[in-house]
């Protein structure tokens, strides 16, 4: 579940009012950054909503031995070796948010392991997980630019739920707040999870971008009648909100809106913040716990 189907967004920043051209509404949110890392860490299972403490993040772990222990097997009855299957998970988890290719996770994997599995068996091991819908892969966004600059093309990896990558690291919330890096990537995946949730209500997709520049996009919510929106994901800080706010303000400018219509927004979403608000350069800026469809 979204955090607005689990009761912990208050729904005051509706997507789709912003892409009918409706202001974003100032609101209150406030979430401290244990809140937030405690609701990664407890993801989006319906039994572990409305939990608190140790028990509500259970879930997740009894998930991740289920999976190394039997169901990845299950997913297209080939046996596979749960240690394996754990070693694969944990290095996804830490390519969580990127554009790692299978290689790379096999090179990593076996770095730790004795096996050195091949990344044709890397693969396969994703595949199953993919097929059990343990990962769903983020397919990049194509616009028309002004410019020539060459698009990755490359999907960007992300569990369904953020709550997986954590428990396949093995940390807790506060191991999340004694390691900001980490804690940024998964939270970027927890706003990944959501928005694919109100995306498919407001039938949608979400995508990345990024140009062998460097210049990219966290997540580009787009609606299957041309309309989208442009997103960056920032756990908190006024000055990673500014550069989003930057970043945004940049691909929005190389957008050919001769071909595709302008976004229907530019929006900074973190973790943290006292309120949801709109800067003066136009951008909105709006904690994840007032976001809905």
């Amino acid at each position: 579940m979204s955090l607005f189907e689990s009761g912990d967004s208050s729904g005051s920043t509706g997507l789709g009012s912003l892409f009918d051209g409706e202001s974003l509404q100032p609101a209150k949110a406030g979430a401290t950054v244990e809140q937030i890392a405690f609701l990664l860490c407890r993801g989006g299972w319906p039994r572990a909503a409305g939990l608190r403490g140790d028990i509500a993040l259970q879930q997740a772990r009894d998930y991740i031995d289920a999976v190394a222990e039997s169901d990845i097997s299950r997913a297209d009855g080939v046996s596979r070796n749960p240690h394996l299957a754990r070693r694969i998970l944990r290095s996804y988890a830490r390519m969580e948010s990127s554009q790692t290719s299978s290689a790379q996770i096999a090179a990593d994997v076996s770095a730790n392991d004795e096996s050195r599995p091949s990344a044709k068996t890397v693969q396969s091991y994703l595949t199953a997980l993919e097929r059990i819908f343990i990962i769903e892969e983020m397919p990049a966004w194509n616009p028309n630019l002004r410019s020539k600059t060459a698009i990755r093309t490359t999907e960007t990896r992300h569990f369904v739920d953020p709550s997986i990558a954590a428990a396949a690291l093995g940390v807790g919330p506060q191991g999340l707040l004694n390691d900001l890096q980490t804690f940024g990537l998964l939270f970027e995946s927890m706003r990944v999870r959501d928005l694919r949730v109100y995306a498919d209500a407001l039938d949608g997709e979400v995508f990345h971008y990024r140009d062998k520049t460097g210049l990219e996009c966290d997540a580009v919510l787009h609606l299957r009648d041309g309309r989208y929106g442009l997103i960056e994901v920032k756990l908190g800080g006024n000055k990673l909100v500014d550069e989003g706010a930057t970043n945004l303000l940049k691909l929005s400018q190389r957008i050919d809106t001769t071909r595709i219509p302008a976004p229907s927004f530019l929006m900074v979403l973190t973790g943290t913040g006292a309120y949801s608000y709109t800067r003066p350069d136009g951008v909105l800026v709006a904690p994840v716990t007032t976001l809905k469809p």
